[in-house]
């Protein structure tokens, strides 16, 4: 039987790179998915791709009310909530300290932290109905340690790590686990596209070739991990950080010609 037959699965920013790849992944264990994010457009475009036990809404994730709304139409559709994903994020343009905006930093923690707070908020009672659940927050590996010209989303995630565990604490005893994904450099758009006001990609300040596992990271490789938290096979797993990486944060691998 697939691991999530007869199960509802938010996902946010269901649209993007990761996002479609865990949206896909979800629905092809025989969840019901709820695809949630502002391009419409494509989020129908999914529905129609993946055909049966698929929704889109509109999600604005720094929105209390477009959350209780979202929430509400996962319920109505297919009569409860049983996991959340809260992966919607935006990365800022490359800037000092000194020279970020802030209203760029504003902007940035709404998204990545205060929209992942809204989530939980918002989906706790819908999880607490339907008996117990999980919520995966997707942080990033820049949550592990400073990373020079992107103050903003290193704060954000570094955030998001501890609202994890927070909310674990508080949400055990109903059955609803919550944990976090740390992706590294994945090979999708966010990385691969300069962001707004940016000329510089973040994949150009990167080359897999001193990782241990010396490739970019897929949206699968994150898909796959994901399923797991957010299933049975770890109903004993609760306030953790799984790092997806490829051995970035470890340091260059040692090759044998340089022993």
């Amino acid at each position: 039987m697939p691991r999530f037959d007869n199960q509802t699965v938010l996902v946010t920013g269901g649209t993007g790179g990761q996002g479609s790849s865990h949206v896909r992944a979800f629905h092809a264990e025989g969840a019901h998915v709820v695809i949630a994010g502002l391009d419409e457009e494509r989020g129908a475009a999914l529905v129609d791709e993946l055909g049966t036990r698929a929704l889109a809404v509109h999600l604005d994730v720094t929105d209390e009310s477009s959350w209780s709304a979202a929430v509400a139409a996962a319920e109505e559709a297919f009569g409860g909530l049983n996991v959340l994903v809260n992966n919607a994020g935006v990365q800022n343009p490359p800037a000092t300290v000194e020279d970020t905006d802030p209203a760029t930093w504003s902007r940035i923690l709404d998204v990545n932290l205060t929209g992942t707070f809204l989530g939980i908020r918002a989906a706790a009672p819908a999880l607490r109905r339907a008996g117990g659940g999980a919520v995966v927050n997707i942080a990033s590996t820049m949550a592990l340690a400073g990373t020079a010209h992107y103050a903003p989303y290193v704060a954000s995630k570094w955030a998001v790590r501890g609202l994890t565990q927070t909310a674990a604490l508080e949400l055990g005893r109903d059955r609803i686990r919550v944990n976090t994904i740390l992706p590294g450099v994945i090979a999708t758009p966010f990385i691969q596209e300069p962001a707004a006001g940016a000329s510089t990609a973040i994949a150009d300040f990167y080359s897999p070739e001193p990782f241990a596992v010396p490739r970019l990271g897929e949206p699968a490789d994150v898909s796959g991990l994901l399923l797991f938290l957010a299933s049975s096979d770890a109903s004993f797993v609760t306030g953790a950080e799984y790092v997806i990486d490829g051995g970035l944060t470890l340091g260059p691998a040692l090759q044998a010609d340089a022993a």
